[in-house]
């Protein structure tokens, strides 16, 4: 079998060997092997005991860890001489067994290399490379599943979703990084217990949908999460999109032009030193989540015609209670809700050209969203008309260069108005309250629409302004 094989984990293997342990490598390290990849992360199983391979790692590592002590676990650190550091955790035989309620195994240790693989989630996960001797170990097809790209577990499906059901999300995850699909008795297993998902915590569901999304095929993974039955339990709002079309097609199905958008939005990433880094969770989440609004706010109007009034405010208030639910931080749930808000924003322009004051608006508002924002709007633009799709490409290319042309002249994102509140204050002759407030956010108003002014002719329309409330 054709693979290379990092030399410190022979070395490794070596010094187990010698106190008369055994050592594997196991899990997604030899499955990246086979497929030609290189990982900096190693996981070892042992027959030895945390406390007999302690200083074994000690050793041989330039740092060590013993934060999954209590589950068998010890890891440590080496540095090549090229700078590459090459982190291993060790673990020692396992077989545990599951409290029906929890995910949390109590650990038993084990005897045998088969029998901690059998534990594994997946068989292309659940094959071994003893090191130093380098012997395969493939008990369950590990490396005939992972030829025909199917996902299937070591033992009975039902038992090991059972056991961890977090194990099905890592399935539909797997969908997305490797462009597997998942076996058919794995899948019905999937579809029958989705439920059992409910037992996991918030946080490693929001981990693994996390890492589905960021993968290199996020659509194909979504589609399975939602063919599953798995996303109306974790993400309901995604396949709540698959509305009934009315016999005439007057509106396209939203789920499905919603995986066109998620695809349009990966594309539309830049390089690392763009705007917009690939993979970007911001704009992925925003692309996945743009029209959940529109299932609540779908009206039939005279005439046969569709319509989703206000469906990116309704859709930006859903997101921010599914993504709180889901633990994520509050500054991405901020982003990724203020991007469905605004993502109809520039359509407007496609119909009338802005004045410089509401480009420059438009600049300021979105502020750090920007990029982001006009990636999401040009992937939102899934029109077959050819000719509509120039016009709006053209119309979103005039607003891009029309704002790089006023960032030459002026910082947008600095914009500030003429007059600070100091000065308000002692123009009018105010007291700090939400008076200043208002005029403070009245003469920001007027920055961006008159661009700068003078002392003098700031000073003339802040007492304008005082005088018109009376």
């Amino acid at each position: 079998m054709d693979f290379e094989v990092w030399p410190e984990s022979i070395e490794l293997g070596q010094l187990f060997a010698d106190q008369g342990y055994e050592l594997a490598l196991v899990g997604g390290a030899v499955r990246d092997m086979l497929l030609h990849r290189r990982s900096h992360d190693l996981d070892f199983c042992t027959s030895a005991r945390p406390e007999q391979f302690e200083p074994i790692l000690r050793k041989w590592g330039s740092g060590f860890w013993d934060m999954g002590r209590k589950f068998g676990t010890l890891g440590a650190l080496k540095r090549r001489k090229d700078g590459t550091e090459i982190r291993v955790e060790v673990t020692t035989y396992r077989s545990d067994t599951y409290n029906p309620d929890s995910r949390k195994p109590e650990v038993d240790y084990g005897d045998s290399l088969s029998g901690d693989l059998s534990r594994r989630d997946f068989t292309v996960n659940a094959m071994a490379l003893r090191v130093p001797d380098l012997v395969f170990v493939d008990p369950y097809g590990g490396a005939n599943d992972l030829a025909r790209q199917i996902l299937r577990t070591p033992v009975d499906p039902r038992q090991s979703f059972d056991d961890d059901p977090l194990r099905m999300m890592r399935a539909v995850r797997f969908v997305a990084q490797l462009d597997f699909r998942i076996a058919a008795d794995t899948a019905e297993a999937i579809s029958e217990m989705t439920e059992r998902i409910n037992i996991v915590s918030a946080e490693r569901v929001r981990d693994e949908l996390v890492k589905l999304l960021l993968s290199p095929h996020p659509r194909a993974g979504v589609e399975a999460l939602v063919e599953s039955g798995l996303a109306d339990q974790v993400l309901p709002e995604v396949p709540a999109l698959q509305l009934e079309i009315d016999e005439h097609h007057r509106h396209k199905d939203v789920f499905e032009h919603t995986m066109i958008v998620l695809d349009r939005a990966v594309a539309l990433e830049t390089g690392p030193d763009g705007p917009v880094p690939a993979p970007d969770l911001t704009l992925r989440l925003a692309a996945l989540l743009h029209d959940i609004g529109k299932p609540q706010t779908r009206r039939f109007e005279p005439g046969g015609k569709v319509s989703f009034h206000h469906h990116d405010a309704v859709g930006a208030r859903l997101a921010r209670k599914r993504l709180k639910a889901l633990h994520f931080d509050h500054h991405l749930i901020d982003d990724v809700c203020n991007l469905i808000a605004m993502h109809l924003r520039f359509h407007g322009y496609v119909d009338e050209r802005w004045t410089d004051a509401a480009v420059r608006r438009y600049a300021k508002e979105t502020g750090p969203l920007y990029e982001r924002l006009n990636r999401l709007t040009r992937a939102d633009a899934t029109t077959r008309n050819r000719r509509k799709e120039q016009v709006f490409s053209a119309a979103m290319d005039e607003l891009e260069d029309r704002v790089r042309q006023l960032r030459k002249q002026e910082d947008l994102d600095a914009i500030r108005p003429d007059l600070d509140g100091r000065q308000i204050m002692e123009i009018l002759d105010l007291d700090p309250g939400p008076l200043v407030g208002k005029a403070y956010r009245h003469m920001l108003d007027y920055r961006l629409d008159h661009g700068p002014a003078d002392q003098e002719e700031a000073v003339e329309e802040l007492k304008r302004w005082w005088a018109d409330r009376g």
